[in-house]
């Protein structure tokens, strides 16, 4: 990877047309990778960094993560896309400065969802980060196990999911903010 040219983006972008997409299932069997490629190996790697400081690659590992069972050369290139961004982007990362009145420091949340963001399984897609005092504290993407039926109705799903981690986040700061 020394010599990997770096890259901006984490993956490349989808197509919406399902014959076009690079993350279709695979149509025959030889496509299918052997043991001999670490692919597991990779994205156990890349889940670790996703979930500990790294949020920016985490849709896009969840999302490769997904054909675990069945991996192709077209995942595999996925994989060595995100290494080549993680490369691209070695400075970044999440940093956690003190502030003096802690008790001021306000908790931020976003989420977001992406109606029909699998459009092989007819799924869509929630998201969220919070943060607190400019740094992600709690992130998350995932499929939804509801069926929206319209994009207004997945953004309504990914409030409900982050309006309950806004919850035990802001009760984990009040506790940290009493010991401290």
């Amino acid at each position: 990877m020394n010599n990997a040219h770096p890259l901006s983006t984490p993956m490349v972008v989808r197509s919406l047309d399902v014959n076009k997409d690079p993350f279709r299932p695979p149509t025959h069997n030889n496509e299918i990778l052997g043991p001999e490629v670490p692919y597991l190996s990779a994205i156990g790697a890349l889940m670790y960094l996703a979930n500990n400081t790294r949020p920016d690659i985490a849709f896009s590992v969840n999302l490769l993560a997904r054909y675990s069972s069945t991996p192709t050369k077209r995942h595999w290139n996925g994989v060595k896309h995100i290494l080549r961004y993680l490369r691209g982007t070695s400075d970044m990362g999440l940093y956690f400065e003190r502030h003096e009145n802690a008790k001021a420091t306000n908790l931020v949340g976003y989420s977001d969802a992406g109606y029909l963001s699998d459009p092989h399984k007819a799924i869509s897609q929630s998201g969220y980060v919070f943060m607190y005092g400019g740094t992600a504290i709690s992130w998350r993407s995932t499929k939804q196990t509801l069926v929206a039926t319209s994009s207004n109705h997945a953004e309504l799903i990914a409030l409900y999911e982050a309006g309950r981690e806004c919850g035990l986040d802001h009760s984990y700061i009040m506790f940290v903010n009493r010991v401290d």
